[in-house]
């Protein structure tokens, strides 16, 4: 009778066991109680990352804004939110935009509104020819290394039909990628004036949304690509000119790790450099704005570079609870 019962307990005991089985496995409830014996996960350490310590060095320029692009930590803010005209630090939109929504392999015909944009403007230019046709992927060269206006609007009025359409098409991305203080009135950053004779106030950025889009554009390789050229030559054939277009960015040359980005000059908006460089395994993209001459520009953003790669490696803060 006595090995019965023992019988009917094991019996019990092992039905109980099959039937726990699936319910620690499958189930939530027994998901939290399996929890309950398992050992503790580990913490994750930190990734350390660049530490601000100390102040950046003085600069002339009256904006700067810095970020680490592997983080997203901003190590340099100086008026970073306020708006300003950004000359033609505005071709990385106009870049990036068409990189991103045009064919590059249209092929474009120089008119003569490219050619004037520059001499009525007295911009700079990429010595296109009228007539010419040239793909829209070498006008890209012609925009963002010798900033050409010419070839600004020439992408204008290929990829949208006219500039006043692919203004449209730049303000609309620009909220697409939450730059919330930018918006623009032509492709090049030239300086246009109301009938008052006075500047448009309407086309502005500031040092965080100039830096924002210049983090995303640097993602696209082929922008990346182009920014950090300081020579392009596009030979003569049966339908366009020879064309040698160089860098306005003269830091290219000057500075070990320097990846790009773009200069700027009007009377208002002074003398302006976007940045990026790499260096001991980070990469920095930072903004200038506002600087007295060329030498102030280059100078300042020489010294964020060297002040901010130079920043101890730490693990970050922990979260407030």
């Amino acid at each position: 009778m006595g090995r019965r019962i023992l019988g009917i307990i094991l019996l019990c005991l092992a039905l109980l066991i099959i039937i726990s089985i699936p319910v620690a496995l499958f189930t939530p409830v027994g998901g939290t109680v399996t929890n309950l014996f398992a050992p503790p996960t580990p913490t994750p350490t930190p990734r350390p990352v660049l530490t601000v310590r100390g102040t950046p060095p003085a600069i002339g320029s009256k904006i700067a804004y810095l970020v680490d692009d592997d983080t997203g930590n901003v190590l340099v803010n100086v008026k970073g939110r306020e708006r300003v005209p950004m000359a033609s630090t505005t071709k990385i939109m106009t870049a990036i935009l068409t990189i991103d929504k045009a064919d590059l392999n249209q092929v474009v015909t120089i008119k003569q509104d490219a050619v004037d944009e520059a001499k009525v403007h007295n911009g700079s230019n990429a010595q296109l020819v009228v007539g010419d046709q040239i793909r829209l992927k070498d006008l890209l060269y012609a925009l963002m290394l010798p900033s050409g206006d010419d070839a600004a609007t020439a992408i204008a009025d290929s990829v949208a039909g006219s500039q006043t359409r692919f203004v449209t098409m730049m303000n609309a991305y620009a909220k697409q990628l939450k730059l919330q203080n930018t918006h623009y009135i032509n492709a090049d950053g030239l300086t246009y004036e109301g009938k008052d004779g006075k500047p448009d106030p309407n086309h502005y950025t500031t040092g965080e949304d100039l830096v924002k889009l210049t983090r995303y554009a640097m993602r696209n390789p082929l922008f990346a690509q182009i920014v950090q050229l300081q020579k392009y030559v596009l030979p003569a054939n049966g339908v366009h000119h020879a064309y040698d277009w160089e860098t306005t960015d003269t830091m290219l040359s000057t500075y070990a790790g320097l990846t790009g980005v773009k200069t700027g000059f009007t009377g208002e908006a002074g003398y302006c450099l976007v940045f990026s460089a790499y260096s001991s395994g980070h990469r920095l993209v930072g903004a200038v704005l506002d600087a007295k001459d060329e030498e102030e520009r280059f100078k300042d953003a020489s010294s964020l570079l060297d002040w901010a790669f130079a920043l101890p490696v730490l693990p970050p803060p922990a979260p407030k609870q």
